[in-house]
């Protein structure tokens, strides 16, 4: 497509995330340059002169996905500028180049420079708050709740599986006085909820000097007015009883994500995990003991290579004993540059599906039994949105133990945080009551 040069109205851009919270804190970042710069944020829905896909690449899926949305963001705004960035820019940038539908193609190292180079793509000057530094300005609110925000990016640990350390690169921390200014501005700007994300979180502060992931925190804590909080990712090895002390502070959200990707100690060693089995079924147990009604989710991946029946039984056997919350279960998916490419023992497709389907139905019967345990019970919701209908509008939001809820109410409850009582489990959501008025 050429470039446009009569620059004659406010230009409107839309973003759309893909992947993880990262990701999700890099749009902010992204949408927020924009703003600055003067031009007018969108959602995905309205007609776009701009529109952004800023991909993931973690598997073939996340790849495919990434080339329908760009296909799809042509086809409703045909004379758009089309900018795709994020990791699959990064790790294939010529693979986008060639598709038809993509104006530019801008990887996560460049991601400074983005509304720099599309104002210039499009023949207006350069903006002076869009210049290519490395600064983290904050996201306005387009109608959220919640904010992401990256303590740190990049990872060292090169687990034999990831294409997440070539397109994201070495770990850096961000200094703690950027992300409380960040979460304060935040704070400011109506957000009810602050989520601190990165790539590697439990080795945030390696490279500053006096600060860890326990002591930023607690800064966190101390220093802003932030109403919720919660923390993304962590490894198991990574957490001490000192930092999950930190959880009797109400206001960090009792949710871990903590990502267990095999049940065999066979399997993680050759995946190059930090951490076994045992080690894994210990941190559980304590983060249970010690943070009331947690919420504890996973990442498995199934037909890793070289995974026999008994390596899987493992797996199933370990998920079925914790009782996962949620499961985000993924078939392996071979990441050229990563060094499991190399590995032998292929899983047949046929098998990966079956062990697929049965981490699947642990997850369904994990996340209904999770959820049943908390009929009954009252807990805070932050409300994000309605749709309208008789007997008032249908608002869904998420419990502080990452539960999914309805309710009717006639309130205007967006983006204000109320008690509900929680009823029954159906089509992966609790129903709910409100009680009393929003906060």
């Amino acid at each position: 497509m050429p470039a446009h040069s009569n620059l004659t109205r406010t230009q409107t851009v839309a973003v759309e995330t893909h992947g993880c919270k990262l990701n999700q804190a890099d749009s902010s970042v992204v949408a927020s340059e924009f703003a600055r710069a003067g031009f007018r944020l969108v959602s995905t829905l309205e007609p776009a002169d701009i529109y952004v896909v800023n991909s993931c690449t973690v598997t073939h899926v996340a790849d495919r996905k990434a080339r329908r949305a760009i296909r799809a963001a042509r086809r409703r705004n045909p004379g758009a500028t089309i900018v795709a960035t994020g990791c699959f820019a990064q790790r294939a940038p010529a693979e986008l180049e060639k598709l038809p539908e993509v104006d530019l193609v801008i990887g996560n190292t460049d991601k400074p420079t983005l509304v720099r180079r599309v104002s210039e793509w499009r023949g207006g000057p350069p903006v002076p708050c869009a210049v290519g530094d490395d600064v983290q300005p904050l996201a306005p609110r387009i109608a959220r709740t919640r904010a992401a925000v990256k303590i740190q990016e990049g990872c060292d640990q090169v687990c034999a599986y990831c294409i997440v350390p070539r397109v994201r690169g070495r770990e850096r921390s961000i200094p703690p006085e950027e992300i409380l200014a960040r979460i304060d501005d935040h704070v400011a700007s109506g957000y009810r909820e602050v989520v601190l994300t990165g790539t590697q979180l439990g080795t945030y502060g390696f490279d500053l000097d006096g600060i860890t992931l326990e002591g930023l925190v607690r800064l966190v804590l101390e220093r802003t007015g932030i109403e919720r909080l919660r923390v993304s990712s962590l490894q198991p090895q990574e957490i001490t009883p000192g930092l999950i002390r930190l959880w009797s502070d109400g206001r960090l959200c009792p949710h871990f994500h903590l990502p267990l990707q095999s049940g065999s100690d066979g399997v993680l060693q050759r995946m190059r995990r930090r951490y076994t089995r045992g080690l894994f079924g210990e941190v559980v147990d304590m983060i249970r003991d010690s943070v009331p009604g947690v919420a504890i989710t996973t990442d498995v991946i199934a037909g890793f290579p070289g995974e026999s029946e008994r390596d899987f039984e493992d797996t199933s056997e370990l998920c079925e004993r914790v009782g996962f919350a949620a499961m985000h279960v993924f078939p392996y998916s071979s990441r050229p540059g990563t060094s499991a490419a190399h590995f032998g023992g292929t899983v047949s497709g046929k098998t990966k599906s079956e062990r697929m389907e049965r981490l699947l139905d642990l997850s369904r019967s994990g996340a209904a039994d999770f959820r049943g345990g908390f009929k009954g019970e009252v807990r805070p919701v932050l409300w994000e949105e309605a749709v309208k209908g008789e007997g008032g509008a249908l608002w869904s939001g998420l419990t502080d133990n990452y539960i999914r809820v309805r309710a009717r109410s006639r309130l205007a409850l967006s983006n204000t945080i109320t008690r509900a009582r929680l009823g029954d489990f159906e089509k992966n959501v609790v129903s709910a009551e409100v009680l009393g008025p929003p906060s």
